[in-house]
């Protein structure tokens, strides 16, 4: 399912990857010349779109296992939804970022640092989700705007320990250097050898206090948290800023359903805006803009 076409050129592309192979250092200096904002402006919401599936090995989108391979569609895609009023930003790992900054798409938008990858999709050692992505020495010599991590805590898991350690550190340090950190947290159990979020209010609820504890200090910490049932009980166990997170609409559920949780959940108090990634990025109907409006109009 590719983007018929985008608002990227074959010379923008062509330019890319000359600066890739002949002038890498071209992409420092579109980062530390790009045009940045406020985080928080006007109504103090945000709406940001996540790009950071495909450094986990997670490629597939619906039934498509390869949805997110081709990295020139994904780039088309990001740049349609970039260009929407009311979009504030991406998140993205270095290699996406990057792309993004030589492109000139990041210009007036939130920049957000994708840390923790290591935990590969799949994999045996999912649950050791080490850092292998940016660390806040990097976020902030690369001038981007905010930080943002997964922590999925498996209490079956002996890989959870290191990953709540490194969590913890990554979280101290944000605080250090006054750089506004995401938390994705979640409890997750091994299911058929493999990794299942558990999307019961109570375990949302659960990994938002053990996230909230993290580092030595939550003055920069923000959450990132699904949509599910009673998320005013969930709103009632944080004063952290929340944005919701997207997800993957649920098998048979009714068109619009994910669209109408968010519009449900925007309005809670402590809740600031959304953070969607494939839902948007790759609608059924693959109007990438007439999906991010809809999303936008929630939002703001």
């Amino acid at each position: 399912m590719q983007l018929a076409d985008g608002p990227i050129s074959a010379a923008d592309f062509d330019r890319l990857r000359r600066i890739r192979a002949a002038e890498p250092e071209r992409i420092a200096d579109a980062l530390a010349t790009r045009q940045t904002r406020e985080l928080l402006t006007g109504d103090d919401r945000l709406f940001i779109v996540a790009a950071d599936h495909p450094a986990r090995g997670a490629l597939g989108v619906g039934s498509d296992p390869l949805a997110m391979a081709d990295r020139y569609d994904l780039l088309q895609r990001l740049a349609a939804a970039l260009e929407r009023p009311g979009v504030d930003g991406v998140l993205g790992t270095p290699d996406i970022i990057e792309d993004l900054a030589v492109l000139g798409l990041l210009d007036g938008r939130i920049a957000v640092g994708s840390m923790n990858r290591g935990g590969l999709r799949g994999a045996t050692f999912e649950m050791d989700d080490r850092f292998t992505a940016y660390d806040v020495d990097a976020l902030v010599a690369a001038r981007l705007d905010f930080a943002k991590l997964l922590v999925r805590i498996n209490l079956a898991d002996d890989g959870t320990a290191a990953t709540l350690a490194a969590s913890a550190d990554a979280v101290t340090a944000a605080a250090a250097a006054r750089l506004p950190i995401m938390i994705e947290p979640f409890m997750s159990v091994w299911k058929d050898e493999r990794i299942v979020n558990d999307l019961s209010t109570e375990a949302v609820i659960t990994s938002v206090a053990v996230a909230s504890g993290l580092g030595v200090s939550s003055a920069y910490s923000w959450l990132k948290l699904p949509v599910v049932d009673d998320m005013a009980a969930v709103m009632a166990a944080t004063t952290l800023p929340t944005l919701l997170l997207g997800g993957d609409p649920a098998p048979g559920a009714a068109p619009g359903a994910v669209y109408d949780a968010w519009g449900s959940a925007i309005g809670l108090p402590g809740v600031k805006g959304l953070v969607v990634g494939r839902t948007l990025l790759y609608p059924e109907h693959n109007d990438v803009a007439a999906a991010v409006d809809q999303a936008a109009s929630i939002v703001h």
